[in-house]
């Protein structure tokens, strides 16, 4: 397994971006068009990628919400490398990239019927807080943080 810190100019980033946006808009249903378009991955300077023999398996990226938080986006393990620990390593990397630039938290919002996601940060250690941003008011959302 290989990491690599990239930007969302990596091919292989937005390729496992797009099997992302496949698998939400089926799990979000008629939400679907309201959470994309919070969603663009244009302009994100930092984004990871795991590499299994050279096949692009798993991603992530942060973004600043504001001079002391970065917002966890996109992530993504593809279907037959789930239950490997990928995400968690990928969460991981994305808070000591986090910390490396000087930030103090990590944040980050999930749909409430992403079960897998919601017990992956409650697993990392990250505490369930009130809906932040666009998200204020969405019942289906539930939103993170975690202290660096």
């Amino acid at each position: 397994m290989k990491t690599l810190r990239t930007t969302s100019e990596n091919p292989h980033f937005q390729n496992l971006v797009k099997q992302l946006d496949a698998y939400l808009a089926v799990m979000d249903g008629d939400e679907h068009t309201f959470y994309n378009q919070y969603n663009k991955i244009d302009m994100l300077k930092h984004c990871i990628v795991i590499y299994d023999n050279g096949e692009a398996v798993a991603c992530g990226a942060i973004k600043e919400l504001d001079s002391k938080s970065m917002e966890v986006k996109r992530m993504f393990t593809i279907p037959e490398k789930r239950g490997k620990g990928l995400a968690s390593k990928i969460l991981n990397e994305l808070e000591t990239w986090a910390k490396e630039l000087g930030y103090e938290k990590t944040v980050l919002e999930t749909g409430k019927r992403q079960t897998e996601a919601v017990a992956l940060y409650n697993k990392c250690g990250y505490k369930i807080i009130p809906n932040y941003g666009q998200y204020i008011g969405v019942d289906n959302s539930i939103c993170f943080e975690k202290e660096l």
